[in-house]
């Protein structure tokens, strides 16, 4: 047999494998006497959730337990360290003081190598509406790393109650109307905390988002405690000073994690090449057959069928723009490389 427990959307969390080993058991033998035999019994091989890591001294979730643990030498040698949301086979060296070894890492469903996250099934982007102003570019760049990961996302729309301008409601439509799940709060006053908190059950999560944006508060306003230390605003320069430091899962309820990571916003994209960039917007792909050129990049050519789709207002003017500007960005760091 094989037990499992379910993560999300089809990511499986084993909670264990079996191997044989021989012990022996007592039996009462036909002249009555308590007679010692050897039986073939299964080995229980330990899989545990990696929920946090500090200077590769991995936090491992077990049945509820929570073991501090090192990886084995021999990763080194394989070129693969453990990460954060890694599911891994362990070995207990002390039960007492929780202390373990990892011996091996289970396949990953999803990497994302900056900040080191695997396993992860929803991200989180959130963004404000000041302090700081939204970022439209930046959430660009995470929702087309998002598709080419494949891994399903999510929009926030923090602080709404600074948007005095309502610039929040072309934002929320424009997103919307491609197909994201756009969800409004106020970290702060918990609203629109219930139906973020429903979105994240049955998955891995990991929120990210500029500095000061709010993802500290949000995740705050979930537990209804402070779990993360909260950024406060540069009156300077209105941006956020990052408070968090190291990357941790924390546990909402059974199968449901967030990830709280440092720098989640320096997205590096770079392994999306700039031809199949257009892959990765999502409300491009049914336009794209109308072009007239096979591999058109949809900025310089005539008869583009992503340009005549902007005329007829089916496609965000403001998302092609900032799709060109990823575009040359990409071009560019592939140049470089010759």
């Amino acid at each position: 047999m094989r037990g499992e427990r379910e993560f999300g959307d089809g990511l499986n969390f084993p909670s264990f494998n079996k191997s044989f080993i021989n012990i022996n058991i007592k039996i009462k033998s036909r002249r009555g006497k308590i007679e010692s035999v050897p039986k073939l019994l299964k080995e229980v091989i330990l899989q545990a959730l990696i929920v946090g890591n500090i200077s590769n001294l991995y936090k491992i979730e077990y049945e509820e337990k929570i073991y501090e643990a090192v990886a084995k030498g021999k990763f080194k040698l394989e070129n693969i360290t453990p990460v954060v949301g890694d599911i891994v086979e362990f070995e207990i060296t002390d039960e007492e003081n929780r202390k373990a070894f990892i011996t091996k890492i289970e396949k990953r469903k999803t990497y994302i190598k900056r900040p080191k996250l695997a396993n992860i099934t929803n991200l989180i982007f959130v963004i404000s509406s000041i302090d700081p102003k939204p970022d439209l570019l930046m959430l660009d760049k995470q929702l087309a790393f998002a598709e080419f990961l494949n891994i399903n996302c999510t929009i926030v729309l923090n602080k709404i109650d600074l948007d005095k301008r309502q610039e929040f409601e072309e934002i929320y439509d424009t997103y919307q109307n491609i197909g994201y799940k756009v969800i409004k709060t106020n970290a702060k006053e918990k609203q629109g905390i219930e139906e973020l908190l429903n979105n994240l059950k049955g998955n891995i999560n990991a929120f990210a988002g500029n500095s000061g944006v709010g993802k500290s508060t949000l995740i705050n306003s979930i537990f209804n405690k402070e779990i993360t230390e909260e950024g406060e605003i540069s009156k300077r320069n209105k941006r956020g000073k990052n408070t968090t430091t190291d990357t941790k899962l924390y546990k909402i309820d059974k199968n449901t994690y967030i990830a709280d990571t440092p720098g989640f916003s320096t997205f590096d994209i770079s392994d999306i090449e700039s031809k199949d960039l257009d892959k990765y917007f999502k409300e491009f792909k049914q336009y794209i057959d109308n072009c007239e050129f096979i591999g058109c990049t949809h900025i310089k050519e005539e008869n583009c069928g992503i340009k005549k789709a902007i005329e007829e207002g089916k496609i965000s003017k403001g998302r092609y723009e900032r799709y060109c500007k990823i575009y040359e960005e990409l071009k560019e760091k592939e140049n470089r490389r010759w």
